[in-house]
């Protein structure tokens, strides 16, 4: 039983409410959450369930003559939804530094097979490069390409220097050859075509290693931090949030289906501000309105109202960009980590990518639609230019008492 005390007990129940809640057995308190626009002069409502003890007045109102509503035994609150559904936290105690053991980890870590392991999978860039004649100007050139600031980590996946028949010299990726340094004895700069990232495999070295010599990096493959206690419990709360938000939403009517892009936790990012969004294709008519998209679109609106309110006189946009490079102007997500009931389908996992998101972790997979591992893994596809880690929830470490299916052939 939770009672709720000082501001909590004047939320007034509405079929549409605008907040949801979430109760915490640990600390014996209700954490009230927004779940839409809130707007100046807006009452904050929760609902209070299907099993009323009262007349709503919007029902009252309506039916002059209505049959007096006789309360259930008991006060009422268990048909307050998320009360008896939101599990403990488990990783609440202890040591917050601790680094938990990946088999003690409440999700699965997704792991792509091995790739770039066949020549027609290798993905490529092309850059500029040029020849060099007289092996005592390699010193040189490689000074002259620091200070040009060129050395950029675009390339820092392969190496400079090529020696073949000839030595060559790795340049640029950009659309125009760079100017050269005069009084060398070099040839005009020409297109190479070149490997687009490290080797993360010995076979995948000796392929890409044909085209130009590339670093080999075996680490980076499936590269993730370690996860600390303080972590997991930090995800453990956003995937309550995204869960009572699918709650909620099924209740509207909507599919249970939401996303939550909480702040990274300490020490992480800079962002300062949580985003919570729901399915709303049903409401909409719309067959885009997708819970991540919802929630980039969020995002998206928040990051241009910042810009627009912090924009100094004079139209200063380099200013302005910098104060609100909080999380990046182009890409959204950049360091975010997105909780989603169920697996993205592919069109929200093309936009996750392209929005730079650093992870993924959803509790339901999809595997006739999902695009995160289901149908397809989009992060691993040839072509794409950004990679994120994907994590699946195990259910069975998050037992949830009420149902949030969804038909297997649904794009989530």
């Amino acid at each position: 039983m939770a009672l709720a005390l000082g501001l909590g007990s004047l939320f007034n129940h509405s079929a549409t409410p605008n907040l949801s809640f979430i109760v915490d057995a640990v600390t014996e308190s209700i954490r009230y959450l927004t779940i839409g626009q809130i707007n100046p002069g807006d009452e904050l409502c929760i609902f209070y369930g299907h099993n009323l003890w009262f007349q709503p007045l919007e029902i009252s109102t309506a039916v002059e003559d209505s049959t007096p509503v006789v309360p259930d035994e008991g006060d009422g609150w268990s048909a307050l939804p998320g009360l008896d559904e939101v599990p403990l936290n488990p990783f609440d105690n202890g040591d917050p530094t601790e680094t938990i053991a990946e088999s003690d980890l409440p999700f699965i870590r997704y792991r792509p097979p091995p790739e770039e392991e066949e020549m027609e999978t290798i993905r490529t860039i092309e850059a500029w490069a040029v020849d060099i004649p007289k092996p005592q100007h390699i010193t040189t050139l490689l000074k002259w390409l620091k200070q040009s600031g060129l050395e950029t980590s675009e390339l820092g996946h392969l190496k400079r220097i090529r020696k073949q028949e000839s030595t060559t010299l790795l340049l640029t990726t950009s659309e125009t050859p760079p100017p050269l340094p005069g009084g060398l004895d070099l040839s005009e700069p020409y297109i190479v075509t070149v490997p687009a990232s490290y080797a993360l495999t010995t076979t995948s070295l000796a392929l890409k290693s044909t085209l130009w010599p590339t670093v080999f990096a075996p680490r980076r493959k499936d590269e993730t931090e370690p996860w600390s206690r303080a972590k997991v419990c930090w995800a453990w709360k956003a995937m309550q949030v995204t869960v009572q938000a699918a709650m909620n939403a099924r209740v509207h009517g909507e599919l249970p289906i939401a996303a939550h892009v909480p702040v990274p936790i300490e020490g992480e990012g800079s962002y300062s501000q949580s985003f919570t969004a729901h399915d709303t294709r049903i409401s909409t008519h719309h067959p885009l309105r997708h819970a991540a998209i919802n929630v980039t679109r969020q995002i998206a609106d928040h990051s241009s109202s910042t810009r627009s309110t912090s924009m100094p006189p004079g139209n200063d946009v380099s200013l302005a960009t910098s104060l609100n490079a909080e999380n990046g102007v182009n890409y959204l997500l950049t360091g975010l980590t997105l909780f989603i009931t169920h697996e993205p389908c592919i069109m929200c996992s093309m936009a996750l990518l392209h929005s730079r998101v650093k992870e993924i972790v959803y509790l339901y997979p999809m595997i006739a639609t999902g695009g995160c591992g289901g149908v397809a893994c989009l992060p691993t596809l040839q072509g794409v230019n950004h990679r994120f880690h994907i994590f699946r929830w195990k259910v069975e470490d998050y037992p949830i008492s009420v149902d949030l299916s969804i038909d297997s052939t649904i794009d989530a």
